[in-house]
């Protein structure tokens, strides 16, 4: 979405973000009111949630993923919620990797269900009895759903960029913020800042200020494996495509030319093809996110396509290894508190 955002958003404040401030404080007097003051239903299981401030990508899918693989070495049966880009389901669906088309479940949950069921659904307290129920469920990862407040949330971790931190700082449509930062600090259990950079250490003081844990991460590539000294032409339609850019060239890669596309972009025949014959008049390989592959491979992109397509998966690193042992096991102490509050 920051992609199709405007590029004033990730800039100072300026005469733009000044003239739409007053529908940014109405949205925020709204946004702020119905964090406050909704009715957030309680499931039975611990819920945790992977959300951000702003709209836009800060790397939200894989730190869920993380925090999946770990409540499974903990003996736990991890499910995932999620609202589902673009999805077109009436009832809550739980997702098959198999036959669901990205169009239909949004990409972020086919990628999180090859790793624990998913369910898509706006009303997650919904897909979270579905989960329980069918599923065995026991533990719940929100993949985004921090402001909605619909559903009791034992542990939010609030994910943030290093490189793009909240923006310009104003909320939406002046800037990217969903809601005022201290409306969200309130009902935020962790910061976590992903990557390097400068850009998020104002937010991070004032969550240390506010006296929430601040945890570090970043990502790296699973493998470089036929990368190094490759010429791409890169190719991506996330929130921020230049960190994808930079991370091939982190794995060996050199992006020769790159593409850039709307976040959740479903890419028609026409640019696919124009994208494989540029690529083979330029003598490169073709290279994408993990992300924009799933939405590729469940729409029935060109097997010819896919079979020249590199994708470069990214697996997320926190520092100290340490913490999402510590987030989940914060999060059932949560839960067994609410349980005993009844």
């Amino acid at each position: 979405m920051a992609s199709e955002a405007p590029p004033f958003w990730w800039e100072e404040p300026d005469w733009r973000a000044l003239a739409l401030a007053p529908l940014s404080a109405i949205y925020a007097l709204i946004a702020g009111r119905r964090m406050r003051s909704a009715a957030r239903e309680k499931v039975e299981a611990p819920v945790l949630c992977v959300g951000n401030f702003t709209v836009g990508g800060t790397g939200k899918t894989p730190v869920a993923i993380a925090l999946a693989g770990q409540a499974r070495r903990m003996q736990l049966n991890p499910g995932f919620l999620s609202r589902g880009h673009g999805g077109s389901f009436a009832q809550p669906h739980v997702v098959d990797p198999h036959h669901d088309a990205a169009k239909h479940v949004g990409d972020e949950p086919l990628l999180l269900a090859e790793h624990a069921p998913v369910a898509v659904t706006p009303n997650r307290a919904a897909g979270a009895r579905l989960l329980l129920e069918k599923h065995g469920c026991d533990f719940l990862i929100m993949d985004d759903g921090f402001q909605s407040a619909r559903i009791h949330i034992d542990y939010a971790l609030v994910v943030v960029d290093a490189r793009y931190g909240v923006g310009n700082g104003r909320v939406i449509p002046g800037g990217p913020l969903r809601a005022g930062i201290v409306d969200q600090l309130v009902f935020t259990t962790a910061l976590l800042k992903m990557g390097e950079g400068l850009a998020a250490d104002a937010v991070v003081r004032q969550a240390a200020r506010a006296g929430r844990p601040i945890f570090e991460a970043y990502t790296r590539p699973s493998s470089t494996a036929g990368l190094a000294d490759k010429r791409f032409l890169a190719f991506a339609g996330i929130g921020h495509p230049d960190k994808f850019f930079d991370t091939v060239r982190e794995a060996g890669g050199e992006v020769a030319l790159a593409r850039s596309f709307p976040d959740h972009h479903f890419y028609g025949e026409d640019e696919l093809a124009e994208l494989a014959t540029t690529a083979r008049r330029a003598g490169l390989g073709l290279i994408t996110t993990a992300k924009d592959a799933a939405r590729l491979r469940h729409d029935a992109a060109p097997a010819d396509f896919l079979r020249q397509l590199d994708v470069l998966e990214i697996d997320t690193v926190f520092d100290p290894g340490h913490v999402p042992e510590r987030i989940i096991e914060e999060t059932l102490d949560a839960w067994r508190q609410r349980k005993l509050r009844g």
